[in-house]
């Protein structure tokens, strides 16, 4: 798989199906996939979104939280990038005819305010944020039944969809243990903690800071970082007013149109 061409081939079937809203067969039942080789593949499928015009606004950490490892069967942290054409506005509507299995999950975001180019120690990850906030994020595996091995997903950009974020808040506010709600129409149907997001969710922030170094990478000042779900994530359908409030800290929200 070290041919510019087959990559591109892998990349193209998942880009397909999120195009087609179709999903695909997994990678790895077609082809021997190391967890390298799954993010040049995710590479090349951020360089087909940006000739469509898509612009890299940020970055998410997968598999951050216990209930979501759980979920997914696996005990990896993964990392993916997002743009500005999975951006919804706060309390915006998502068309789920666009996502082919959507899901989505509670988090808390970072917006940095210098680059990130070194490694972070805890202490340090505060310094290069211009604020924190409330947010949710859609997720949707183009693959089969929502079933995938880690490569599987890691080439499928971590299942990154939609994401909708809150107001900011000062980087300073304490986030290491709040109540986090998320509603179906009012209802709560997830309760966790942000200490779920590896006990911090400024750890999410450090992991990212040292996933960069080692990728010879660096994040633009003004980019977005989701830093994980904190409780596990609920499948979507049509008609539904979804909400996540973290307890003193803020809300965000969006509601879902079409038929899946």
């Amino acid at each position: 798989m070290s041919n510019v061409m087959d990559l591109t081939t892998l990349a193209t079937q998942l880009d397909q199906a999120t195009l087609r809203q179709e999903a695909a067969a997994q990678l790895t039942g077609q082809v021997t996939l190391d967890l390298a080789t799954a993010y040049r593949v995710q590479a090349e499928g951020i360089r087909l979104r940006e000739q469509r015009g898509e612009r890299r606004v940020g970055l998410k950490l997968g598999f951050t939280s216990r209930a979501k490892m759980q979920q997914m069967g696996v005990e990896h942290l993964i990392w993916g990038e997002l743009t500005d054409a999975m951006q919804i506005e706060e309390g915006g509507e998502l068309d789920l005819r666009e996502l082919i299995h959507p899901r989505v999950e509670p988090e808390i975001y970072f917006i940095t305010r210098k680059e990130i180019n070194s490694p972070l120690s805890l202490a340090e990850a505060g310094s290069v944020l211009e604020g924190v906030g409330p947010a949710l994020e859609i997720i949707d595996s183009r693959y089969r039944d929502f079933h995938f091995t880690l490569e599987d997903v890691v080439a499928d950009n971590c299942s990154s969809a939609k994401f909708v974020v809150g107001a900011l808040q000062s980087p300073q506010r304490a986030i290491d243990n709040l109540g986090v709600v998320m509603n179906f129409n009012g209802r709560a149907l997830q309760v966790g903690s942000t200490a779920a997001i590896l006990g911090h969710p400024l750890r999410a922030l450090v992991q990212i800071a040292s996933l960069l170094h080692q990728q010879e990478r660096t994040l633009p000042a003004g980019s977005v970082i989701l830093a994980g779900a904190a409780t596990a994530a609920e499948a979507l359908y049509p008609r539904l007013h979804v909400s996540v409030d973290i307890s003193g800290f803020g809300r965000t929200a969006f509601h879902t149109r079409g038929e899946l």
